[in-house]
């Protein structure tokens, strides 16, 4: 059946109706759900987790809603990736949407609702091709191009950096969400990397380096100097004004290369307060 625009005035306008997805990842792997209702689009494709606002609902709370339903959980966490254009479909009508993607941690293991899909499943992002929807297309180019990491590499050099860290997935995908990530590879193989990200305070937008490190194998080749000049570039194009980074004073390396980049050393006591215990 030829798809076709609404008539009415009102429609006339195009504007979009609005989506949220929640997207779960886990061990490098998404979870998917197969679509179920013959009568709506994408029948028997794989598909996030999500669905059309309600009247008077918000974007968070229909999040919350549409994970509940159709995984039965609930969200321990979760963050905004960005907004998604596309197209979706009602009987012969075709229409515009905007999709709200959604980082979400579950609150407990998902179970399927048979409901609303016919099976779900944990699928490897890397090597995932297409989903439903081509908002959602979209967003999977998104998670690929800033999601799809080695996580034993990252372990192994930021054991280099601090023996005692723990590396939690979940943290890796907020921080490249909240900020930017510069990295160096030789031959697959992750030698260097280094994250920055912005923070307003009342006096001015500054941004700090956090985690920057290279494999002690490949030190002395320059990619620190990259890597940190790199964050600098990222910085100057968010018209950030200071960027400030601390470092143990034994790493002699380190702090020569600050200083060659035009770091001055600030006097300051620097304090840290663990809520965690």
């Amino acid at each position: 059946m030829r798809l076709k625009k609404c008539d009415c005035l009102l429609c006339s306008f195009e504007n979009p109706k609005v989506t949220v997805n929640a997207i779960i990842i886990k061990d490098e792997k998404i979870l998917l759900g197969k679509r179920k209702l013959k009568e709506e689009p994408f029948y028997g494709k794989w598909d996030v987790f999500g669905g059309f606002l309600q009247k008077g609902e918000t974007p968070e709370k229909a999040l919350l809603r549409e994970v509940k339903e159709e995984l039965g959980v609930g969200c321990k966490e979760y963050t905004l990736m960005g907004s998604f254009t596309g197209t979706s479909f009602y009987k012969v009508y075709k229409f515009p949407v905007t999709n709200l993607s959604y980082l979400v941690e579950l609150d407990g293991e998902p179970k399927l609702n048979d409901d609303e899909n016919s099976d779900i499943v944990w699928r490897r992002l890397k090597t995932l091709r297409t989903v439903a929807f081509d908002s959602n297309q979209k967003v999977l180019k998104f998670l690929k191009q800033k999601f799809v990491w080695d996580f034993v590499k990252i372990k192994k050099l930021i054991f280099q950096l601090d023996p005692n860290a723990v590396v939690d997935e979940q943290n890796i995908y907020k921080a490249v969400l909240n900020g930017y990530v510069s990295k160096i590879e030789k031959e697959g193989k992750l030698v260097g990397l280094g994250w920055i990200f912005p923070r307003q305070t009342l006096l001015r937008k500054q941004a700090v380096v956090e985690d920057m490190i290279v494999d002690e194998k490949y030190r002395g080749k320059g990619y620190g100097e990259n890597i940190l000049l790199d964050l600098i570039r990222w910085a100057k194009s968010q018209g950030v004004e200071v960027v400030e980074l601390t470092t143990n004073p034994r790493r002699v390396a380190a702090n020569s290369l600050y200083k060659k980049i035009g770091f001055k050393l600030h006097e300051t006591n620097h304090y840290l307060l663990n809520l965690k215990k």
